[in-house]
């Protein structure tokens, strides 16, 4: 499922189509906020979005044998919430 089938979803259910995809937009907007904040964001019945630190590390290009460095650099992951 992606952002247009959830906007068609909700349209359906409440009848107002633009109102959906404001509503989807909001939410994916206020997500994004918090994880570039570095705060976790948990949807009860959902899971949580968090957000985490990848370590600097060695890299191997497997054609030319080269070895790169990468960057250290954050990671969002969901935790599935428990049913």
């Amino acid at each position: 499922m992606n952002k247009g089938d959830l906007v068609n979803d909700g349209g359906k259910g409440c009848g107002h189509q633009k109102a959906a995809a404001d509503a989807v937009e909001a939410v994916l907007k206020g997500i994004t906020k918090a994880l570039k904040k570095k705060q976790a964001v948990t949807i009860v019945g959902f899971g949580t979005f968090k957000v985490g630190k990848r370590k600097a590390r060695i890299g191997r290009n497997p054609r030319p044998a080269q070895r790169s460095k990468s960057r250290r650099r954050m990671s969002r992951s969901l935790w599935p919430a428990k049913s």
